[in-house]
């Protein structure tokens, strides 16, 4: 595999940011970084087939980690292998090099048989993390975009069921904590290595709190679909703002949540917060009308709703647009938003020992960046992924 060093980069990883940086790709891991003209001894070192990227004016971030994503460019991760590929490709564009993918409530034997598919592709397709099931277990009063004739309580057989299917590649369940068996089923999926989400859910502080003690570490898109915070019944939000080994998911599109409610989450909850897009079918497509699982959806001026009673379904967010609505509308650090899509995500659903960083050893994932946060250039595993001539020309593609 062809080595790569980027230079003369301000380099943002770990929280923090480095003027004048160089990174260098080996192997498919990041073999060092460093500063200032330094990179030079390292080129001679890679020797004459190196790939030497200038980076000038630019700024370098690992790649981002989706951990709630359905679908884009028209498809959606239930439609098999081939359209989940093309899900993929949509959102490499825009800087996610790595995602799980999440899977709508649905027929038993239906989810099976999605949850084996992503297993394969798991094993042979670096961008994929696994799985995540939004659902069945969840509330009937914040079902949201949920199918309500599909929703039910956890049953031992059928969670085993799900993840002999999964085959250790069932990353996050998002449930409702206050559903009968869900206890049960909270503590089999930990014991099994998955991250419980608590999400879509009636559940007061009281009953949140205790799944979080219970060994839940995740709010899935905090706001949305749960009890608000308030005064005298603080809800999931608060137990989670006070669990501290509980990673807060976020949509930041400027429709899901308010700009002062995201600061809000970054300020209580710091490293702690997960961007993610939740995208379904349409993101990077156009206005229309799709389906998102069994329900019909209709998308206009980029906001999808579902056709039945308008209840948003989904997003046809990208994570760059994320990023740059994060920083210029939130207030949110650069360093802070980007830990956001890096770091954090990967932590909550185990790679933290290897995906999120640009420090040496970890996976060469990232994604080069114009001075307008717009995508330049991605690399997945230290090949480059994606390439576009300037952000206007990819503006104009998407």
């Amino acid at each position: 595999m062809q080595a790569t060093i980027i230079h003369s980069v301000t380099l943002v990883s770990d929280g923090a940011e480095t003027a004048n940086a160089w990174v260098w790709f080996e192997a498919g891991t990041v073999r060092e970084i460093g500063a200032g003209d330094s990179w030079r001894r390292a080129a001679a070192e890679a020797g004459p087939d190196c790939d030497l990227v200038d980076g000038s004016g630019s700024t370098l971030s690992p790649g981002f980690i989706d951990i709630h994503m359905h679908g884009g460019g028209g498809s959606a991760n239930e439609e098999g292998a081939d359209a989940i590929r093309n899900v993929l490709a949509t959102h490499r564009e825009h800087g996610t090099t790595r995602a799980v993918l999440s899977l709508v409530t649905g027929r038993p034997a239906d989810l099976l048989a999605h949850l084996t598919t992503i297993a394969d592709l798991t094993e042979t397709t670096p961008g994929v993390l696994g799985s995540h099931l939004e659902g069945p277990f969840l509330a009937d009063s914040f079902r949201g975009a949920h199918d309500p004739e599909m929703l039910r309580s956890p049953l031992p057989d059928e969670t085993a069921a799900m993840l002999a299917a999964a085959r250790g590649t069932l990353r996050q369940i998002t449930l409702a904590p206050e559903l009968p068996g869900a206890s049960a089923a909270i503590a089999s999926f930990v014991d099994a290595g998955v991250a419980v989400a608590v999400g879509h859910t009636s559940a007061t502080y009281e009953q949140a709190r205790a799944a979080f003690d219970a060994g839940a570490s995740i709010l899935t898109h905090t706001f949305n679909a749960m009890p608000g915070l308030h005064h005298r019944a603080p809800g999931p939000i608060a137990a989670a703002f006070e669990a501290q080994h509980v990673t807060l998911e976020v949509i930041n599109d400027g429709v899901h949540v308010h700009p002062a409610l995201v600061g809000l989450v970054f300020n209580e909850a710091p490293g702690r917060v997960a961007l993610i897009t939740d995208a379904m079918v349409a993101a990077c497509a156009h206005d229309g009308d799709y389906m998102l699982g069994s329900l019909p959806v209709r998308v206009e001026a980029g906001v999808a709703r579902l056709v039945a009673d308008g209840a948003i379904a989904g997003s046809t967010l990208t994570l760059d647009a994320a990023l740059r609505h994060t920083v210029a509308e939130c207030g949110v650090p650069l360093a802070e938003a980007i830990l956001a899509l890096t770091a954090t995500p990967a932590a909550a659903v185990g790679r933290a020992h290897d995906l999120g960083s640009l420090r040496p050893g970890y996976r060469a994932d990232a994604v080069l960046l114009d001075d307008t946060l717009h995508v330049k250039r991605v690399w997945l595993e230290g090949a480059s992924a994606q390439t576009v001539g300037s952000a206007a020309e990819a503006h104009e593609a998407h």
